[in-house]
């Protein structure tokens, strides 16, 4: 076969966030071992507190310092995390009573707590309004009941509107803008929702444009940024008040699968530092957000699971677990994933050997879909090893069915 012939095989991009040590991988200086010594159990999510604090401190070097970082909790609302990013950024975004109450007791100044959803209920809006947040509102109809509450208490809720552009993030992960969308007011029906809001006891601060989430692409984040400022400028000519806060999203990705590589931060702030230096003229004394959520801790947290049975059929050998879809959704591929793709895993207590060998890494449920890893290679695993999900940090934990089948639950360790 000739050279040209040869396909290369893509890989996963390097885990190198955590340091292998004796073979063993660590989180948080701590040997994976070691971590389930103490936790007592397997299957667990464990976060590492110092990969997330570089994420925002990468994102501080390479950013203009104008950017203000707001932590989205819907990635992961354990408290310890949200306490530890409430420490590192600028804000959180919440997304239901129970996340504000977590965000609450963080510390963060309610100014800079923005709530965020399609369908917030009467204790979401009551509880939003009582606590001094920033309110998305998403509709008209919220818009009233937002009014309602603020003339029924005698409060000014502050609020914004949640932007669905006339436009997408091309090649996102997660397209959240343009089209027929359940989220926010299509952007030619914001300036007729303006002209409502002037009339409401309500305070207006600005917008928040979010055009999709999990991109690989600079120049498509880039095109984004560029199309939302200029949306905000044009609604704001239509706006009751000078603009006070725009929030721009995120949409900042992380690589999952083989072949897809970590952004480059660089152009993506090249492009930021004219649009910011204009925005600071157009939209003089507005504070800039973006919001991220998956970027900051994604690829700082592992799931842990236990290998409870070796198995060969008909050639193949089989991984049995005693974790899986019911614990981390996203990682069995049905959360989203229109052709399914393998997380990157390792085998945490044996991480390298001589020869590899390939493998299926399934769950213990009666189902099909319950697998972790389709043909991977791994080391020669036994029953007692330790299978360890990379890119874990996101929508793992809170984002999985974990009561289906009536399962242990899996714990969470913050290191």
């Amino acid at each position: 076969m000739s050279e040209s012939n040869v396909k290369t095989i893509p890989r996963h991009a390097p885990m190198n966030q955590f340091e292998v040590v004796n073979n063993c991988l660590t989180i948080g200086g701590q040997a994976i071992t070691e971590i389930t010594s103490d936790i007592g159990q397997t299957p667990f999510y464990a976060y590492d507190r110092s990969v997330m604090t570089e994420k925002v401190e990468s994102l501080r070097r390479a950013l203009p310092q104008s950017i203000h970082l707001h932590y989205a909790m819907k990635a992961n609302p354990m408290p310890e995390v949200v306490q530890h990013l409430a420490n590192e950024t600028d804000g959180l975004d919440v997304a239901s009573a129970a996340e504000l109450k977590v965000a609450l007791a963080t510390g963060t100044d309610p100014s800079d707590i923005s709530f965020a959803g399609p369908g917030k209920s009467d204790e979401d809006l009551r509880a939003a309004v009582a606590s001094g947040v920033i309110i998305n509102m998403e509709s008209p109809t919220e818009m009233q009941r937002i009014a309602a509450l603020a003339q029924a208490t005698g409060r000014r809720p502050t609020v914004s509107i949640r932007v669905n552009p006339d436009f997408e993030l091309k090649t996102a992960g997660m397209k959240m803008g343009s089209g027929p969308k359940p989220f926010g007011v299509d952007a030619e029906s914001v300036p007729e929702m303006l002209a409502e809001l002037s009339k409401l006891p309500l305070d207006f601060m600005g917008f928040h444009i979010f055009s999709g989430s999990q991109n690989l692409r600079e120049e498509a984040i880039m095109e984004a940024q560029a199309k939302t400022f200029e949306l905000a400028y044009r609604l704001a000519e239509h706006a009751p008040a000078p603009l006070r806060w725009l929030n721009i999203g995120g949409g900042l990705g992380i690589p999952y699968f083989p072949g897809e590589q970590r952004l480059d931060l660089a152009p993506i702030a090249a492009n930021l530092t004219p649009l910011l230096e204009t925005a600071s003229k157009k939209l003089p004394g507005a504070e800039i957000v973006m919001e991220l959520g998956r970027y900051l801790t994604a690829e700082a947290g592992v799931y842990v699971c236990e290998i409870v049975d070796r198995k060969v059929s008909r050639g193949e050998i089989f991984l049995v677990t005693n974790g899986g879809l019911h614990h981390h959704l996203a990682a069995s591929g049905n959360f989203g994933q229109v052709i399914r793709k393998n997380y990157p895993l390792c085998l945490g207590n044996r991480v390298n050997a001589p020869e590899l060998e390939t493998v299926q890494v399934v769950g213990p449920l009666c189902t099909p879909l319950d697998l972790l890893g389709n043909r991977v290679e791994l080391p020669p695993a036994r029953p007692g090893d330790l299978i360890v999900v990379f890119q874990s940090g996101a929508y793992g934990f809170s984002a999985s069915p974990r009561d289906f089948l009536s399962h242990p639950q899996p714990a969470q360790i913050l290191l």
